[in-house]
């Protein structure tokens, strides 16, 4: 057994959400968001870390750690879970960090996420875009979502991924899960080959470069539902992050196939939970309206604030409301809610001295 499942296997009895072992430091884990030393472990050296990180790496990926100083794949442990592994050099040599994929799908219920982002799994075409920092839990609401596909619908499911995280299980529906690199050459790629191969849903990891960004938006103008991510935050933000993808003379069809394909974005945060056990998504939500495609036709971003007032009745919500619904429940602390809003002095007066 390679030495390092026995830091995974405590990662996991923990409750632990990430491993961070970096050469001149004592190994680290994340728990319930907080990053605190794990005790009892000595200080890692770079030769005694690339020894724990080479038996698990296969060969493909070990060559290009050592060729490029970066890989990512995924790593599962029977019994434990699936993790996804990004191994790096650093200053002081090697380091790595391990991410937790559970072995079972949380279901949208149990995730206490809106209906309005559980109703996303019965759309039939269009893009979907699920934002948010790293850490916030967009790949866990997506795997829901595709989850709940998978169980009420017959349909096609393709998953391009860097690398794949969650591995579902044939139910009603055929999944195909493609990892970047040894499925495929690239997301746009996968993208470009998914309309050849009668997809009715894709899931792109990650929206990383204009090419993969106008695939998506070819995908779904062409009739097939794509689930995507972006680092942004924000729906106003993550529309503009989209068409600035794109050089100046491109962006008006830009504009124009995106407000014909965009058909909903969740934002996300993940804050602690009160009380300090476990950690609570917070979600704005911007659904499709009548209005919306002439928004951003325009340009006029600065109006999606007020489309999603509007929609309320929809379904759609506000980081801020969101905020201040988790706060009234007592779902979350005041002092969360006031770092994380965008209007602090809506929070500001409910904030302990």
């Amino acid at each position: 057994m390679p030495e390092i499942d026995e830091l995974l296997r405590h990662l996991k009895d923990v409750d632990g959400s990430d491993l961070h072992l970096s050469a001149g430091r004592e190994p680290r884990i994340r728990v319930h968001g907080e990053l605190a030393p794990m005790e009892g472990r000595p200080v890692l050296d770079h030769e005694g870390l690339m020894a724990l990180l080479e038996p698990i790496a296969a060969d493909v990926h070990w060559r290009e750690y050592v060729e490029t100083n970066d890989v990512d794949f995924a790593y599962g442990l029977e019994g434990v879970a699936r993790f996804r592994a990004n191994y790096f050099m650093q200053e002081h040599g090697a380091s790595a960090v391990f991410r937790i994929i559970p072995e079972q799908i949380i279901p949208l219920q149990d995730l206490k996420v809106p209906d309005a982002i559980g109703r996303l799994a019965d759309l039939r075409n269009g893009l979907v875009v699920v934002t948010g920092p790293t850490g916030s839990g967009k790949s866990t609401t997506l795997a829901a979502i595709v989850h709940k596909i998978n169980s009420a619908s017959r349909r096609h499911i393709v998953t391009i991924e860097d690398p794949v995280e969650f591995v579902h299980q044939n139910r009603e529906s055929v999944l195909s899960h493609r990892e970047v690199g040894i499925h495929t050459k690239s997301f746009a790629a996968a993208l470009r080959s998914a309309v050849r191969q009668d997809a009715d849903v894709v899931l792109v990891g990650e929206m990383r470069d204009r090419e993969t960004i106008a695939m998506a938006i070819t995908a779904a103008e062409m009739g097939t539902l794509v689930f995507g991510t972006l680092h942004t935050n924000g729906a106003a933000k993550t529309i503009d992050r989209i068409i600035d993808a794109f050089p100046a003379s491109e962006q008006p069809q830009v504009r124009l196939s995106l407000s014909e394909s965009l058909a909903a974005v969740v934002s996300q945060l993940l804050l602690p939970a009160a009380g300090g056990s476990g950690r609570v998504a917070v979600n704005e939500i911007l659904l499709r309206t009548q209005g919306l495609p002439n928004v951003i036709r325009e340009g006029n971003t600065q109006m999606i604030d007020s489309i999603i007032q509007s929609g309320k009745g929809d379904g759609m919500q506000g980081m801020d409301d969101a905020l201040g619904d988790l706060l009234q429940a007592g779902r979350i602390t005041a002092r969360d809610a006031y770092l994380k809003a965008r209007d602090k002095t809506r929070f500001e007066s409910q904030v302990p001295d």
